[in-house]
């Protein structure tokens, strides 16, 4: 197992060195470079020969030992000659300090490479800001999962005040919970202000209760609700990201003022009647119930399927054919005609507190995939 390990490094450690041959692969030494640079110093003279015959003395293969006597060349410990010459072991404090000229000078050279790219870039992108697709001024339609993701990065460097979500669906991946957990750790440091809105389904999926409970600890703000709507950033007064067409991972930018405050305005009402995601487990989840199945039976009554039902309150289509089994059974209907003609006969039917249809009214939450993470 040790010859593989042994094996593998050598191969890493020479591709690298070919693909930047100035540079030592390495710039810290291992247990394995500090044994045979001891090793060597406490034998003078001893040939390389020599070196890679005694290898095991020090556990290790010759193949091993020879990738450790190239290591340690490579950063100016040891002097190398044929295999029959002697090996020299070099002051580490000279070696030290020309691999650090070495590093510093490779340092400089990719900061260079970087300003060179940065202006190159800058005079593509005015071009490109000529001949972007859009809707009109104000409006840029993002047909690409990584370039909304990307743009998203953007727009969340560049905001200062705060930043307005609402997430549609009980789950989101993993993935997509690291890749938001950086973003907005770097928003809350900077002082922005956080309000997510999520479906009463994220309150039941681990991830996404870990993510809030992390995300809560450093200032960011979480709710939840019962109704449906629609996915939905806005990063201060200035852009306001929403889903494409549907079926498609295109987002649209709106950078309308106008449009960007009346989108701000409705998921403000939205918040209004949404529940804080900290409330007490067993009283908020129970109420959760309870919203979630009048939902459920609103729906029902406006003659929505099952997997329609699903989509628009985030939950799986599994789950949700249980929520409309166990209402079903409870009014004793038979059918979901007859269901909902039951719910509108117990007054089942009128909306908790007059609370608006939330984002995007009582249509499914159109979503471009999970890019609006």
């Amino acid at each position: 197992m040790k010859s593989q390990r042994e094996t593998r490094a050598c191969r890493e450690m020479r591709a690298a060195r070919v693909a930047s041959p100035n540079i030592p692969t390495v710039h810290h030494l291992s247990h394995d470079d500090v044994q045979v640079y001891v090793w060597i110093l406490e034998r003078q003279p001893v040939t390389k020969r020599g070196c890679l015959a005694a290898a095991g003395e020090m556990g290790l293969t010759s193949e091993g030992a020879g990738c450790v006597l190239d290591e340690l060349t490579a950063l100016g410990l040891l002097h190398s000659g044929g295999v029959d010459d002697p090996l020299v072991p070099l002051d580490p404090e000279l070696a030290a300090g020309a691999l650090a000229t070495r590093l510093q000078a490779d340092m400089l050279a990719q900061q260079q490479r970087l300003t060179r790219i940065e202006v190159e870039f800058g005079r593509l992108r005015e071009r490109f800001l000529q001949h972007r697709p859009q809707r009109g001024e104000s409006i840029e339609v993002i047909p690409d999962v990584a370039d909304v993701r990307a743009a998203l990065n953007v727009a969340s460097a560049e905001c200062r005040d705060d930043v307005l979500s609402s997430q549609p669906g009980g789950v989101r991946p993993r993935e997509v919970l690291e890749e938001a957990l950086t973003r907005d750790t770097e928003l809350l440091a900077r002082g922005v202000r956080m309000r997510t809105l999520y479906h009463h389904t994220a309150r039941f999926n681990a991830p996404s209760q870990a993510y809030v409970s992390v995300m809560t600890g450093l200032g960011a703000e979480y709710r939840t609700s019962h109704e449906p709507f629609g996915r939905l950033i806005v990063f201060d007064q200035a852009l306001a990201v929403i889903p494409g067409e549907p079926g498609t991972p295109e987002a649209v930018l709106v950078r309308d003022r106008a449009v960007v405050s009346y989108l701000r305005s409705v998921f403000e009402s939205a918040w209004a009647y949404a529940r804080p995601f900290s409330e007490a487990a067993a009283e908020g989840l129970e109420e959760v119930a309870r919203e979630l199945n009048g939902t459920i039976v609103r729906l029902l009554a406006a003659g929505c399927k099952d997997d329609t039902i699903s989509r628009r309150l985030g939950m799986s289509l599994r789950t949700t054919r249980k929520h409309v089994a166990a209402i079903m059974e409870s009014l004793g209907a038979v059918s979901r005609f007859q269901a909902g003609v039951l719910a509108a006969r117990a007054g089942l039917l009128t909306e908790d507190d007059g609370a608006p249809g939330g984002l995007g009214g009582a249509g499914p939450a159109p979503s471009p995939g999970d890019a609006l993470a």
